[in-house]
């Protein structure tokens, strides 16, 4: 008797998570099958290519065993915050369209859906707290968060029984452009760097998260809204201070601002703290505090986070 398997379809691929999940999900060897896809590979906005690629991987998966588990991991998305205020209609092919046409797939070929969605579909407008839970009311502020947020109403239309939307906030790893690989490329331009103080999150690590995505398929999670970040909060401002103790750089030379002083086309959320209510219930494992995931991402990774010399 074969023992059931996962077999993931990861889209997004050469993004940090798609990456990081594939390094995760790979190594399992006989528990897993894991593929991942470039958008060159797959553009999820394309109803025909989305339709026969998870058709396709469904069959092949199952041609070994009809009992493994077929789950799409959607980690591609359009996540040029202030570009989307100016793209929209691109912005929301991407993020709502390309999960909605997921979805659909999935359900023709009785395959589970993991989508990755944002802080950003909340208003970000409660000073200090308290964290937003999965059922709050949403209210995005940008046409990222617009478009994110169809994104997870079609999913849970398309796709109620077997879908898991998962909301994550302030994102960095070892793959792709990110915050911190910024920071320290300032760090070793500048003698002193400002970053706003007025606007609150949860640094979470790439690769914290996948092993988060990962735990929930592989628990077989009831389906819904969850949030998945690292533990704890910070700013803007002491998220830099701890990326330049990373780099060994003195944390005075980050300064103190505040949003006024950095206008962009798209606002930011001043709060955008997810609450892990719905996580713990499910019995899923914590992801680590913050700061401590800093270090280990440090300790892993350091080199991919500095600039080339």
């Amino acid at each position: 008797m074969s023992v059931p398997t996962l077999a993931f379809l990861v889209t997004g691929m050469g993004g940090q998570l798609a990456s990081d999940f594939v390094d995760v999900a790979r190594p399992l060897g006989q528990t897993v099958f894991c593929k991942g896809l470039t958008s060159s590979e797959l553009d999820v906005t394309d109803p025909v290519a989305v339709k026969q690629t998870v058709a396709a991987w469904s069959d092949m998966v199952r041609a070994d065993s009809p009992d493994h588990r077929v789950v799409v991991v959607n980690a591609a998305a359009y996540t040029a915050v202030d570009a989307a205020e100016d793209d929209e209609e691109r912005a929301y092919a991407v993020n709502a369209t390309g999960p909605a046409l997921l979805a659909q797939a999935c359900g023709a070929n009785g395959a589970s859906l993991v989508h990755v969605s944002t802080d950003y579909v909340f208003p970000g407008d409660r000073a200090g707290g308290p964290p937003y839970d999965v059922d709050d009311p949403t209210g995005p502020r940008s046409a990222y968060g617009r478009t994110k947020l169809a994104g997870e109403l079609a999913v849970r239309a398309l796709l109620p029984d077997a879908s898991w939307v998962v909301r994550t906030a302030w994102v960095y790893g070892a793959t792709g452009a990110n915050f911190v690989k910024t920071m320290a490329r300032l760090e070793a331009s500048r003698e002193t760097v400002s970053v706003v103080d007025d606007q609150a999150g949860s640094p979470t690590w790439s690769r914290d998260l996948a092993r988060g995505l990962w735990a929930l398929t592989r628990e077989d999670a009831p389906p819904g809204t969850y949030h998945c970040t690292n533990r704890g909060e910070t700013t803007w401002h002491g998220f830099t201070q701890a990326i330049f103790e990373e780099l060994g750089a003195d944390p005075a030379r980050v300064l103190t601002t505040d949003s006024a002083a950095f206008a962009r086309p798209a606002p930011r959320p001043a709060y955008s703290v997810l609450s892990p209510r719905a996580w713990d219930a499910a019995r899923l494992p914590q992801l680590p505090e913050w700061r401590a995931a800093l270090a280990q991402a440090f300790r892993l990774y350091g080199s991919a986070f500095r600039p080339a010399a």
